[in-house]
């Protein structure tokens, strides 16, 4: 609320020192001290007052569900997730939509890529096994000692 740097304050303090004097500065202190306290509890109640009449009148819900629908975050992986969902769980004749034509063919394109996958698994894993055969020290090889 108020920008006060240790500058402000330190010419507050010196300005006060000399008008109140150094006798009546801790009173001055400890009665603008509870002013301020005041205000802050009153400042609290208005606060808690108006969040309760929030609560009752359905206005906290009501943000709440604009806060997450704004959310571009939360709302583009709902969407990303719905789409890899119908994906995933896609069948080519599951709905007689496709005619057969189409549906044969949307058949042999997704078994194809299923067999492609399986394959390039199947390289990766060959790949693997051949590094670390590869990788075995020559002593541990029986058949290369003579």
């Amino acid at each position: 609320m108020f920008d006060l740097g240790m500058t402000e304050l330190l010419v507050i303090g010196i300005v006060a020192l000399i008008v109140v004097g150094p006798k009546d500065l801790p009173m001055l202190f400890r009665s603008v001290g509870r002013f301020v306290g005041k205000a802050k509890g009153m400042a609290r109640e208005f606060s808690r007052a108006m969040d309760q009449a929030a609560d009752e009148s359905g206005m906290k819900e009501v943000s709440q569900s604009l806060k997450a629908a704004t959310n571009p975050t939360q709302f583009g992986m709902d969407k990303v997730k719905e789409a890899t969902d119908s994906f995933t769980k896609w069948e080519p004749d599951a709905e007689g939509t496709l005619s057969d034509e189409r549906a044969d063919a949307a058949r042999k394109i997704h078994d194809a890529t299923a067999k492609k996958a399986q394959e390039r698994q199947e390289a990766a894993a060959a790949e693997a096994a051949a590094d670390a055969e590869a990788a075995k020290p020559a002593d541990a090889d029986p058949d290369t000692k003579a």
